[in-house]
């Protein structure tokens, strides 16, 4: 299958994807108890004033046409605007996506770090201590929320060793020191969770190389078993993270959103919960909108980069599809 055919079948089941996603996103907001209109003015307001006000917001039209009316605007890059601040709902969004992108991207970074070398050694040395240890450690990883790591380091680094501050957020453009320092003990809260799931699927990605035949001859050349690992098994590794990590976007948004809630950042988690609370429906519908789409657009790239990565292997998925 040529790459165009590949990515326009790819950007197909996006947007079918994308359209029933919001379908459920609509219908899902739509079903939470109460009433925005009762919410702005409040439990004194009378009914007549409530169902006035439902009919300045569109809320008194039938739910298909509001549904139709929400995608219209989306479509063309309008989310509507807050009921409770008037505000627009991509104006509230855009600072706080700047915040919870740079956790996960820091998030993902730091958990490669750590799962890659962590991984190559388990597989090297998985039948003494130390692979051991690395598989006790990540099992012991997976185990712990991520709230409770949060909480964990934030004991140790903010309370007893006052090194990095416990909560809070400081932009970029006002002071980057300050702004590195109040993203480390989120971002290595959620690339320790993140690196304990990863370390599983490298460890038995570089096994299997140690099995295979240009493994051995690499070493009776006279490379180091390290070296030898690396150069002949990094490619393998590659395609068992990118799997993997594409699987596991939505696991880290959700982390991300914990991790949000623990440190206090002002990102699309501390939005979505006080949108939820108020009962602001059109800033919960344009927050989970916006983190699905990522969450698709994500799968959509890890689905391409195979090609680049190994393309007799995308080569092979095809050609056992259209058998099937």
């Amino acid at each position: 299958m040529h790459l165009a055919l590949r990515i326009a079948r790819r950007t197909g089941v996006f947007v079918v994807s994308l359209l029933g996603a919001s379908l459920l996103i609509f219908l899902l907001t739509n079903a939470l108890p109460g009433d925005v209109a009762q919410v702005l003015l409040g439990t004194d307001a009378t009914p007549e004033a409530v169902a006035q006000l439902r009919a300045q917001l569109g809320l008194d039209r039938p739910l298909p046409m509001q549904y139709f009316s929400w995608l219209g605007g989306i479509l063309v890059g309008d989310f509507g605007r807050s009921h409770l601040s008037g505000l627009p709902v991509l104006a509230l969004l855009a600072p706080r996506i700047a915040v919870t992108l740079w956790l996960v991207l820091f998030g993902v970074i730091g958990s490669l770090l750590i799962a890659v070398p962590a991984g190559m050694v388990a597989a090297l040395k998985r039948r003494s201590w130390p692979g051991f240890t690395i598989s006790a450690a990540a099992q012991l990883g997976m185990a712990v929320p991520v709230f409770w790591g949060g909480i964990l380091l934030v004991m140790v680094f903010a309370v007893w060793l006052h090194w990095l501050p416990a909560n809070g957020y400081v932009s970029l453009a006002t002071n980057p020191e300050q702004w590195a320092a109040h993203l480390v003990l989120p971002s290595l809260t959620l690339a320790l969770v993140q690196a304990a799931v990863l370390i599983r699927y490298v460890r038995s990605a570089f096994i299997e190389v140690l099995n295979e035949d240009y493994y051995r001859t690499a070493r009776s050349i006279g490379w180091t078993p390290m070296r030898a690992l690396f150069r002949h098994g990094i490619r393998n590794a590659s395609i068992s993270l990118v799997t993997v990590l594409g699987l596991q976007v939505s696991t880290v948004l959700v982390g991300a959103i914990v991790v949000e809630s623990v440190f206090t950042l002002p990102g699309l988690g501390s939005l979505l919960l006080t949108a939820v609370n108020q009962r602001d429906l059109l800033v919960v519908q344009g927050t989970v909108m916006f983190l699905v789409l990522a969450v698709l657009a994500i799968s959509a790239l890890v689905d391409l980069s195979y090609l680049l990565i190994d393309p007799r292997q995308a080569a092979a998925s095809e050609q056992g599809e259209g058998s099937a």
